[in-house]
């Protein structure tokens, strides 16, 4: 299994930054989880959730400043999803962002 989650990484088109924030988040009905997100780059995210999302669920994320970003779960597993963004987060927004997410 865990090479699925491997392969997945390796096919990555933008690095990943290590955070480690605890997200409010909104599945696809719109009820509200927590997760904790544990990487971030302008195209997505990755993290920890109790919830199971199907690949191709649309969910939002609350993050700092930039209020609810869409995105849609790639893979789910063990706990752990990864998501894309609809639309990525711009470059001066994105190390704004950054500043304000604390890290592992």
């Amino acid at each position: 299994m865990a090479s699925k989650v491997q392969d997945l990484t390796e096919v990555r088109s933008e690095p990943r930054d290590e955070v480690h924030y605890r997200a409010r988040a909104y599945d696809p009905a719109g009820r509200p989880t927590i997760m904790l997100v544990v990487n971030i780059s302008p195209g997505g995210l990755m993290a920890r959730c109790d919830e199971t999302y199907e690949p191709g669920a649309t969910i939002r994320v609350t993050l700092p400043m930039l209020g609810q970003v869409a995105g849609r779960v790639r893979w789910s597993l063990g706990g752990r999803i990864g998501c894309q963004f609809d639309r990525p987060i711009a470059p001066r927004e994105y190390r704004t962002l950054l500043g304000t997410l604390p890290t592992a």
